[in-house]
């Protein structure tokens, strides 16, 4: 028999899973009386029921995952536990530190559920269902049996308790998206003092193969777009690095830059590496302050 899957949050991950088997969704933007105009047309024009709320969307679920931001994903955890069917599958998607895995985890089982520490390795752009995923904690091979049966097409079991998958995902987010900070830091300052093309150049002399104009663009694109979102979840990189006695010193101003470039809202992405330079050196709140603060 077939499983019944549910969503709890239908930001962008869950609008790019939603060709998997989920039957309904819920996302906290929607109140009761449904009145999110904007998110109820990312439902309607993804085919997926909205539900009114987070018991409509539960009730009778098997399966549930998780996709909501990483400050709301123990809050959700806690919330939802009491409302899942005894044996559910908590599927934890989200991209939040071992401890905060390992507290949402006792909540749900604490209920009567089961929890799946899910990492998600890479964007959810384009690759959607194909986009590889780790699996841990004791209920990791039925979880895993479960996220194909949803569609996924790239899971993969790591050994480990709750926390092994995410550890795995935070880890790398240091560099991922530290590169993506760094990278921005560079050109910015080469922008401003006039160097661009120069500093561009005696990048790919370095490093042969590589187009830093390309990569610095595609950085600052994801950045533009997603920022914010990804200073949140840098915040639980940092929490992984102090839980490992390691002190997140680069991540601080990792987490500046992505707040900084996500928060300044332009209207649209320019296109083109100088464009994109230039509107944020035009924004109001752009980000060229000293980040001294962040690293303390």
């Amino acid at each position: 028999m077939s499983a019944t899957f549910a969503l709890i949050g239908f930001g962008e991950a869950g609008a790019a899973f939603s060709g998997g088997a989920v039957a309904r969704a819920y996302d906290r933007k929607i109140d009761v009386a449904g009145t999110c105009a904007a998110k109820l047309e990312d439902f309607a024009r993804t085919g997926v029921t909205a539900s009114p709320d987070a018991a409509a969307a539960l009730r009778g679920a098997d399966a549930v995952l998780s996709l909501v931001t990483a400050d709301q994903a123990l809050a959700a955890a806690r919330a939802d536990a009491p409302l899942l069917d005894a044996g559910a599958y908590w599927l934890d998607l989200n991209s939040v530190a071992p401890d905060t895995k390992r507290a949402a985890a006792a909540a749900i089982e604490a209920a009567g559920s089961h929890y799946v520490d899910v990492a998600v390795m890479a964007p959810v752009h384009p690759a959607r269902l194909g986009v590889p995923l780790l699996v841990s904690g004791p209920h990791a091979e039925k979880g895993a049996a479960l996220l194909a049966e949803f569609g996924f097409t790239d899971v993969r079991i790591v050994e480990g308790a709750v926390g092994a998958a995410s550890s795995i995902k935070m880890i790398r987010s240091v560099m991922v998206k530290g590169l993506e900070a760094l990278t921005t830091e560079c050109v910015a300052a080469a922008q401003a003092a006039g160097v661009l093309d120069e500093v561009l150049a005696s990048l790919n002399a370095s490093w042969p193969g590589t187009d830093w104009a390309a990569k610095a663009d595609y950085n600052l694109e994801r950045m533009i777009v997603h920022g914010r979102r990804r200073a949140e979840e840098m915040l639980e990189s940092a929490d992984t690095l102090r839980s490992l006695g390691i002190s997140p010193l680069m991540t601080a101003g990792t987490i500046g830059w992505q707040q900084d470039i996500g928060t300044l809202a332009l209207p649209t992405v320019p296109e083109g590496l100088a464009a994109k330079l230039g509107a944020i050196a035009a924004a109001p709140d752009r980000a060229a302050h000293d980040r001294k603060d962040q690293a303390a």
